[in-house]
């Protein structure tokens, strides 16, 4: 897609056909890293080809590693057993939070002098509570502007675990996720996490459990918020599985398969389904309670239009915790629901690319829903009858955020046509999105 100020989509009234998912963002990225790490080389097919990967691509690549891309999204890379050969550099991350957050655990381990930094909303983005866990085990990280947000430096640094390793769960799984991926690099002996409070967004941990595993280390979890990380010295270090193959991305199921429910025919998605290890696959079920036919299959899941005679989904109240990218999908859904629709748990909105909250607020208000947003929760009814929606003259804004951008696409089934202002964000995760969608939406 060249570059666009913006993009009028519809009206459209029916979605039919099928489409192969591009690669998860969670996996590649968490592949690339672990790959890089292990002994040996790895080949990664079906890898993510987006701005967030290429981000983590390139970091790599300047850290002294060798990742090759070829044709067909396959991508092969030479691990160093743990030691990056550069020593020091100086990162630029975008906003890639799947690549910054486990990177810096990683470099905290290395015994170098590393800076990272991003983009003006990565700067916003909170990194406390992962330097305050890294910080636990000796490493040595300062903030360059602001405390608790990037840009960081990280100096070399004697690693020493002597104790139990906390984190605070409820801002964000990927500090975890990054804790767990990079302290197997230095445990000496069993390593215990403990997690405070409330781990969100649990299914992405699992993600990362399996990865681990596929990569020779076998984290063990003696209760809910407990992660034990064995030592070195039983074996466990990373070591490349060979080939690996990346499932398609669950989160950009979830606008297809609305596209199935809306439009009342049938959507197909290949590269995900039952067996997949994404928790967002959960999406298919909170479609199922709002009345949408689903089927699944080993790699594919289909929407086939709604068993309710009026031919709407029904507005439901939804625990969005473990699903808070799939849940945004759902708040535009809703404009197509008899009966409001509440997703709760979502107060990690408020710390990804945008303050995910207020802008589903403001936009949804645009195309006539009435909404109502709370500190980890929002609230929304559908315009009440046809001439109720609107078409908003300044277009819907997608606030650099690829999912606004991609929601947004849904509620072109209503009545109205509708401009969507920097399509191009979409490069983030899913470059080809709007050219797939009008493959689907007539």
């Amino acid at each position: 897609m060249s570059a666009l100020p913006s993009i009028k989509i519809g009206p459209f009234t029916r979605a039919q056909g099928s489409i192969i998912l591009p690669g998860s963002k969670s996996i590649s990225n968490r592949a690339l890293l672990l790959a890089a790490l292990s002994c040996g080389e790895t080949t990664l097919t079906n890898l993510l080809d987006a701005d967030d990967t290429q981000v983590m691509r390139n970091a790599l690549r300047t850290l002294g590693l060798s990742i090759v891309d070829q044709p067909d999204h396959v991508c092969i890379v030479n691990g160093c057993g743990g030691q990056f050969p550069v020593r020091e550099a100086d990162l630029f991350m975008g906003n890639a939070g799947t690549a910054i957050r486990p990177l810096t655990a990683a470099l905290a381990m290395q015994g170098g002098n590393y800076r990272l930094s991003g983009v003006a909303r990565m700067h916003e983005r909170p990194i406390r509570d992962l330097v305050d866990g890294l910080r636990q085990v000796g490493a040595d990280i300062a903030y360059e502007l602001q405390d608790g947000y990037p840009p960081i430096q990280i100096s070399a640094a004697q690693i020493h675990i002597k104790e139990v390793v906390k984190v605070r769960g409820d801002v964000s799984s990927q500090f975890l996720t990054a804790l767990l991926m990079a302290l197997p690099l230095v445990a000496q002996e069993p390593v215990r996490i403990e997690v405070i409070g409330e781990l969100i967004s649990r299914p992405y941990i699992e993600i990362t459990l399996k990865l681990m595993a596929r990569f020779g280390v076998n984290v063990t979890c003696p209760d809910a918020q407990s992660f034990v990380i064995p030592a070195k010295n039983s074996g466990a270090m990373y070591q490349s599985p060979g080939q690996l193959s990346v499932e398609g991305d669950a989160s950009s199921a979830s606008y297809f398969l609305a596209l199935g429910a809306i439009g009342g025919s049938s959507v197909r998605v290949l590269g995900v389904g039952r067996d997949s290890i994404q928790g967002d696959v959960a999406f298919a079920d909170a479609l199922a309670l709002m009345g949408a036919n689903i089927s699944s299959g080993k790699d594919w899941i289909e929407v086939a239009g709604v068993n309710n005679p009026n031919g709407k989904l029904n507005g439901i109240t939804i625990d969005c915790t473990e699903i808070p990218d799939a849940a945004m999908t759902l708040a535009v859904a809703a404009l197509f629901a008899d009966g409001q629709t509440r997703l709760n748990g979502i107060a990690s909105w408020r710390v990804k690319e945008t303050d995910r909250i207020a802008a589903m607020t403001k936009e949804l208000r645009k195309v006539g829903a009435d909404v109502v947003e709370g500190e980890d929760y929002i609230i929304v009814s559908a315009p009440k009858k046809l001439g109720d929606w609107r078409s908003p003259s300044d277009g819907i804004d997608t606030y650099d955020d690829h999912r606004m951008a991609m929601c947004f696409s849904l509620a072109a089934f209503g009545p109205n046509s509708l401009m969507i202002n920097d399509p191009n964000c979409v490069a983030k995760t899913f470059p080809a999105y709007f050219a797939e969608f009008a493959k689907i939406a007539s």
